[in-house]
């Protein structure tokens, strides 16, 4: 039976905790799961933080087929004692290792991923990038595989993740069949195959500059024919492609950047409201406190005061 060690550090997020449970439980293929942490309890992230206890200590990866490293919001800080060097003898041994969303950057801290494709919150990989100069950040990618290494972003490449996984323990007919479990119902009336899905996908390999540009430069307020000429693409196909590889229309991947770099600027206390509100491109502190709600459910300035320690 395949052994997969989720390590989890204080300030996961919740569902990072039970989306392997769900994949895992939906393919009714035997693993055991291993929630393991260097503290016999984590406190999750969120508005409503809860203690959950852990089973596991790090020397639950020592017989471990995969390590998978869950994101938590002291990624910038630094990990606790023992966990780059739980890692590094897990990497040593021939187990796979992954990370889902920020954990990327502390798999990265590691060393591992030096040299190796990777990937973590598209709205985070240029700091992935700008942190690990080492590590070849693919922008776009929900999931990336380079060897035994396995790095997701959000939560839908965090289910990705697992289902790669399943695949390579118990065969693509069972991740397959989970996939389409778990997935299938939302795309029943999209009458595409595979196929056909994965030759448009191929079409959006050359946004991965204008991606990094937009992530870059959130405070800029391109046009639209602007991003299409840095993308080499004409409007019609630049907002196609875009959402093929990201989901959003050009416009709401640069909203989305924008709130992203607004709350990674709150978090670090750096300004006032009004100051963050410039400096995001948003203009004024009612536009950025109308589009920050919108999207993450809570104010600017409450969300700064519940991030501060």
């Amino acid at each position: 039976m395949p052994v997969v060690a989720l390590l989890v550090l204080d300030g996961v997020p919740g569902h990072q905790l039970t989306t392997p449970g769900l994949v895992f439980e939906a393919a009714s293929a035997p693993t055991e799961l291993r929630v393991c942490s260097v503290r016999p309890s984590v406190a999750t992230a969120g508005p409503l933080p809860l203690d959950v206890t852990v089973p596991w200590g790090l020397d639950a990866l020592a017989d471990a087929d995969t390590v998978v490293l869950t994101g938590h919001d002291g990624f910038l800080a630094g990990p606790p004692t023992g966990v780059l060097d739980a890692l590094r003898a897990a990497a040593a041994r021939g187990s796979r290792v992954a990370a889902v969303g920020t954990g990327t950057f502390t798999l990265a801290a590691s060393g591992l991923l030096d040299g190796r494709r990777a990937t973590t919150e598209w709205c985070r990989t240029a700091e992935l990038a700008a942190r690990h100069p080492g590590v070849e950040v693919d922008p776009a990618g929900t999931v990336v595989t380079d060897g035994p290494f396995l790095t997701s972003a959000g939560v839908l490449g965090g289910i990705d993740l697992y289902l790669r996984l399943l695949g390579l323990d118990h065969g693509p007919a069972v991740a397959g069949r989970t996939a389409r479990q778990l997935i299938a119902p939302l795309h029943e009336d999209v009458g595409a195959t595979r196929e056909e899905i994965d030759r448009e996908l191929a079409g959006t390999a050359g946004l991965e500059p204008t991606l990094r540009w937009l992530q870059e430069h959130p405070y800029d307020a391109p046009s639209l024919a602007e991003i299409a000429a840095h993308a080499g693409t004409s409007v019609r196909t630049l907002n196609r492609r875009f959402r093929e590889r990201t989901g959003f229309t050009p416009r709401q991947y640069l909203l989305r950047a924008r709130v992203e770099r607004a709350r990674m600027l709150l978090e670090s206390g750096d300004g006032t409201v009004d100051e963050v509100a410039a400096r995001t491109g948003f203009g004024s502190s009612a536009s950025l406190r109308r589009h920050f709600r919108r999207l993450t459910g809570t104010t600017p300035a409450t969300y700064r005061h519940h991030s501060r320690p």
